[in-house]
């Protein structure tokens, strides 16, 4: 009797088991992968005229969602569009004014003197990816390549001079700057394993239009992002 019961309790067990595993091969079979992100990072202005340099710590942040569409069966290729909203800081030491002739770029001199000089966009994001996993039904860690581009619609762009002694300068030292392009759109690079992703960005389009100009030429900028993005299901 005893020998029965524990052979039922193996065989039952067994039964079990093999149903754990076929459950664990068909779990989540459709499943769909990083459907929602943030991310945060380090803005870096690249091409700019050589007497412009960086101050203080250009930050950017974004967060959005992502509809995710496989390609394959095995559902490690795929596509990836979605939507979010992003914010974007550009600290430089450039004077920036809004004077009646339109707005004005160059360095300061004499007297002006001022703490942070910020051109600010807040805008909502439209991301594009191809992407490559090692994901499966069951595991929730694994690499990631994802690849593609980035549109962008800024509702905002701002221009602002921060200090004590703004009186001197002849201009709008806070305000709306219309050079700043309204539409950018950039190529996008995330990949890493896990919770711990590296995110790439480089503008593909100009930050600012052709009235933005510097000592008689346009002022070429382009933006170049590195960060952190965390992917959630």
């Amino acid at each position: 009797m005893g020998k029965f019961c524990i052979f039922a309790v193996l065989y039952i067990f067994s039964i079990f088991l093999s149903a754990q595993e076929k459950n664990a091969s068909d779990v989540n079979t459709p499943y769909l992968e990083d459907q929602f992100y943030i991310g945060l990072g380090y803005n870096f202005l690249l091409d700019k005229p050589e007497p412009i340099i960086q101050r203080n710590l250009s930050y950017h942040l974004q967060l959005g969602f992502i509809k995710d569409i496989p390609l394959n069966r095995k559902r490690n290729l795929g596509i990836g569009f979605g939507v979010g909203y992003s914010t974007n800081s550009y600290y430089t030491n450039l004077v920036v004014l809004q004077s009646d002739e339109g707005v004005i770029y160059r360095l300061g001199v004499g007297e002006e003197q001022f703490d942070r000089s910020k051109m600010e966009t807040h805008s909502i994001e439209f991301p594009f990816e191809f992407r490559w996993r090692t994901s499966n039904p069951v595991d929730y860690k694994f690499w990631r390549i994802y690849a593609g581009i980035k549109g962008e619609y800024l509702f905002s762009r701002k221009s602002k001079l921060a200090g004590d002694n703004l009186s001197v300068f002849q201009g709008e030292t806070t305000f709306s700057n219309p050079n700043i392009n309204q539409w950018q759109f950039g190529a996008i690079l995330n990949f890493g394993y896990n919770t711990w992703n590296l995110h790439l960005y480089y503008a593909l389009t100009a930050f600012l239009d052709e009235n933005a100009l510097f000592q008689g030429e346009r002022l070429t900028i382009t933006p170049f992002r590195i960060g952190l993005i965390f992917y959630v299901l």
